[in-house]
């Protein structure tokens, strides 16, 4: 069998942001992240690999989240009350959740290198997602309670997963951690991102984790979605958010009461436009969870937050395994 290069730590410079080692597959050509100071490491295998919906960048947009039918929500609703009251978390408690989510990064490029992100790039995507979850970017967004650190980065060469194939097979080969921790996969995929919701992870727990475009990074080439947005809204759709016009027009549509009912998703950034003129409020064009600009997001609302605690304490808290 072809040796695997020696690992090395790769420190990031920021206090918060540690890498550590995590488990590599011994049939894709991997990278891992050089040591301060050290030489670009080589590539350590070169086999072959041996099976695959988003938020498109040009508004012909793909789901974002396996289709759900009310039914299946009903039914994750009921469950995750029924969690909850048993573990007698309250709305106070939902409140003042506090969480450090420990992120592993997976960059997987082609077998020439293309869908390579920089290390500076990975931490301005950290910096956004901390300022976004944090309520940073607006003085009417809800701080969540939800930070992110970044724990590793993994680089592997392998021209099927870099274009989104055989992603069952790659992220249960690379996937690290439990229900806790979230994985990123970049990848050149055809829309922006996807990703699990968290009361799927005991059915799937090896697929757990949110697939984003590598060019919607922060100073990324995708015109209008290259400020870190896509990362964030793929990462609330795995604390258990849907989107803002789910739904549409209907009374429950997402499932959080201070989100305006909005009939369909928005392109760009149309200030004042109500696509559900009988129900209260514009729609939340600035919401993290509708399909905007990148330049356009900027809040989670209370209510967005007070769910994402929820889902976190009903589905992914106390896993023990991150």
């Amino acid at each position: 069998m072809t040796p695997l290069c020696p690992r090395s730590l790769a420190a990031v410079g920021a206090a918060m942001l540690a890498l550590s080692l995590f488990a590599v597959p011994a049939d894709a050509m991997r990278l891992d992240e050089p040591a301060p100071g050290g030489s670009a490491p080589q590539r350590c295998i070169d086999a072959q690999a041996q099976d695959s919906g988003a938020r498109a960048a040009t508004n012909g947009r793909q789901p974002d989240h396996r289709d759900l039918t009310v039914e299946e929500k009903q039914a994750i609703e009921q469950r995750a009350d029924r969690i909850l009251r048993e573990k007698r978390f309250s709305s106070y408690d939902a409140g003042t959740l506090s969480v450090d989510v420990p992120v592993y990064v997976h960059v997987m490029l082609s077998e020439s290198g293309e869908g390579n992100v920089s290390r500076e790039q990975i931490l301005d995507q950290f910096a956004a997602l901390n300022a976004h979850f944090g309520g940073q970017a607006s003085p009417e967004a809800a701080v969540t309670g939800f930070t992110f650190t970044l724990k590793g980065v993994k680089r592997y060469y392998n021209d099927t997963w870099h274009t989104g194939g055989e992603s069952v097979r790659y992220r249960s080969l690379t996937r690290v951690g439990g229900a806790g921790t979230l994985n990123m996969w970049l990848v050149d995929m055809g829309g922006l991102g996807i990703a699990t919701f968290p009361s799927d992870y005991d059915a799937a727990p090896k697929k757990d984790g949110i697939r984003v475009h590598y060019a919607s990074l922060p100073g990324g080439s995708i015109e209008n979605y290259n400020l870190g947005g896509t990362a964030t809204h793929e990462a609330g759709h795995w604390l258990g958010l849907y989107h803002t016009f789910d739904g549409g027009c209907s009374r429950p549509n997402d499932q959080v009461g201070d989100t305006p009912a909005q009939r369909f998703p928005t392109d760009g950034c149309p200030e004042g436009q109500d696509t559900c003129p009988g129900r209260r409020g514009l729609d939340p064009i600035h919401n993290y969870m509708d399909y905007s600009y990148d330049r356009c997001y900027n809040q989670f609302t209370g209510g967005q937050s007070a769910r994402m605690a929820n889902m976190w304490t009903a589905f992914r808290a106390d896993d023990g395994r991150f």
